[in-house]
């Protein structure tokens, strides 16, 4: 890419950041010499020092004296393998990912950030960072190298370009479920059936409504961003699955091609649905302006008993359900319910949404690669010693729910997993004989002092327990009741360039059906206006790549 070319580039990004706020890179970074050898490749003792950028979490508690910038975990870091962290910036989870688009706008990077598939491609284009695949050859280890294959690799393909390796891919497990949660001592005293079906949600969710324990109560929860997975107790894409719709996935059509889930007609009646119940007020009307703790508040106050999200959700609901040592909310999870007789399937993707990127700049990126290696040998060590369970509970080495593994600047999560298996089992028997993992047995460990009279534990008991998040996975990974994105690739061009800005307008047109702004019809003339926008154009280079893929 010339001189002009670059500049070019700079240019337009920077006039898209200004018009939409999505953050495209902004400058673009003049061509680095190849890093050279390191002081840590000849001396094993010298620490090398590396900056990154942090979300300050929730669910993060320190131990007195300790912050992010100064913590047992990074000393342990630096103690262990040499790797002094240092913090370029930290703000509110909630701002994280505005925050990052401005730090590629201005070519302010850290040494390593994590960033979305989009940005990825963008920073990629830009040569803003570095291409990682022989410092990830030379410094990963056996077990890492090893950890990123278990799907095959296509989670690392994900993050190749022209064959260089350009990222790391956040990992996760792909089967990332999300359940449904729901007051059950309101259904005892109310007499409801459990929900089996979306016509029995939509009867609890007016009976539930119309509870007056702390003034006005609503049905179901809702917040201002509730299509993002990661949305907490507020998300509806599990709720637009129960009618078989599926928010921005690329599905196969019955004809051998790909099309887009966002404008198929099975989302036209889960709009419709949800502006019934916003008209019968079984959605709070304030929801649009309200993010996700927000709007939790109504549900530790009484006001809501039914809720969408992942496993994870009792660890945000524990908030209202204990209260001084007692559990005064009684909670179950279902499997999401369908609009018929057909199954619901769990929508999930590659398990691979986000990706650390290193700056083209970082004088010693393979500080980040043992950051890496290290973070895989504590998170899947069974039996940790006593240095590594600093990383996950402080310098007391005491599980007391601080969630210190939050401190852990480079995390990265097993492709598959047995919980579902093994956990209910154990937890019910009290057998740790079976546990095959350090996060089962840590899991464990929470049930058995929650079962002991630790009530602060209650929200481990309903992800791992006998009749947890986890007990349902078993068979939806049997019946294979989930719908896989059957796109994985880089985002194409027109992706890259319109994706965020469809999106965009889709929640627009969305929020103005569910609030009954307008008719549900409006949703027909955005599917046209999807199209026009740059859809077809993304549809033609998306069946392009499948043709070479399926």
């Amino acid at each position: 890419m010339n001189r002009k070319a670059k500049m070019l580039l700079v240019l337009t990004l920077v006039f898209s950041l200004a018009l939409t706020a999505c953050g495209k890179a902004e400058e673009k970074a003049e061509q680095p010499q190849k890093p050279e050898t390191s002081a840590a490749q000849e001396d094993p003792n010298t620490v090398v020092e590396v900056s990154t950028v942090v979300p300050s979490d929730q669910y993060l508690k320190f131990d007195e004296g300790e912050t992010y910038d100064k913590n047992a975990v990074y000393d342990q870091y630096e103690k262990d393998i040499g790797v002094k962290i240092t913090n370029k910036w930290i703000t509110d989870t909630s701002q994280f990912k505005e925050k990052v688009k401005m730090t590629i706008a201005s070519n302010d990077l850290p040494d390593f950030m994590p960033v979305n598939a989009t940005q990825l491609k963008e920073l990629t284009e830009a040569d803003m960072i570095m291409d990682l695949t022989d410092i990830y050859e030379q410094y990963a280890t056996d077990q890492t190298k090893e950890f990123f294959q278990k799907d095959g690799g296509m989670q690392m393909k994900s993050a190749m370009f022209d064959g260089k390796l350009m990222g790391i891919p956040r990992s996760s497990n792909p089967l990332y479920l999300q359940f449904l949660y729901v007051r059950t001592d309101w259904l005892k005293e109310m007499n409801l059936p459990e929900p089996k079906t979306m016509d029995d949600l939509m009867k609890i969710s007016e009976a539930f409504s119309k509870r007056t324990e702390n003034g006005k109560s609503y049905g179901l929860a809702v917040s201002k961003d509730p299509f993002n997975v990661d949305t907490g107790v507020t998300g509806l894409r599990a709720f637009l699955n129960g009618y078989h719709a599926y928010e921005n996935m690329w599905i196969e059509d019955g004809n051998g091609n790909l099309v887009n889930s966002d404008i198929q007609p099975e989302m036209k009646n889960a709009l419709a649905a949800l502006q019934d119940m916003f008209k019968k007020g079984l959605i709070d009307p304030e929801f649009a302006v309200k993010d996700a703790e927000k709007e939790a508040e109504l549900i530790y106050n009484n006001q809501i008993g039914l809720v969408y999200g992942a496993s994870w959700v009792p660890a945000q609901l524990v908030k209202g359900a204990v209260k001084d040592g007692k559990v005064v909310q009684e909670w179950g999870v279902y499997p999401i319910p369908s609009v018929d007789g057909n199954p619901a399937l769990n929508q999930i993707g590659l398990g691979a949404d986000e990706y650390y990127v290193v700056a083209k700049q970082a004088k010693h990126p393979e500080g980040f690669i043992k950051l890496l290696n290290q973070w895989i040998v504590v998170d899947n060590a069974l039996d940790p010693t006593e240095d590594q369970k600093i990383y996950m509970y402080g310098k007391d080495r005491k599980e007391k729910g601080n969630n210190y593994w939050l401190l852990s600047p480079v995390r990265v999560g097993n492709q598959t997993d047995n919980n579902g298996a093994i956990l209910p089992k154990a937890i019910a028997d009290k057998d740790e004989s079976i546990l095959e993992t350090a996060d089962q047995r840590t899991r464990y460990g929470r049930a058995m002092q929650y079962l002991d009279g630790d009530t602060s534990l209650w929200w481990e008991y309903l992800i791992s327990g006998p009749n947890g998040a986890f007990s349902i996975v078993p068979k939806v990974q049997e019946e294979k009741l989930y719908l896989q994105n059957k796109f994985y690739g880089a985002p194409t061009p027109t992706m890259a360039d319109r994706e965020e800005i469809l999106k965009k307008k889709r929640d627009e047109v969305f929020f103005k059906i569910i609030m009954n702004q307008v008719s549900v019809d409006e949703f027909d003339k955005f599917a046209a206006e999807w199209k026009k926008l740059g859809g077809d154009e993304m549809t033609k280079e998306v069946n392009e790549w499948y043709a070479d893929h399926k």
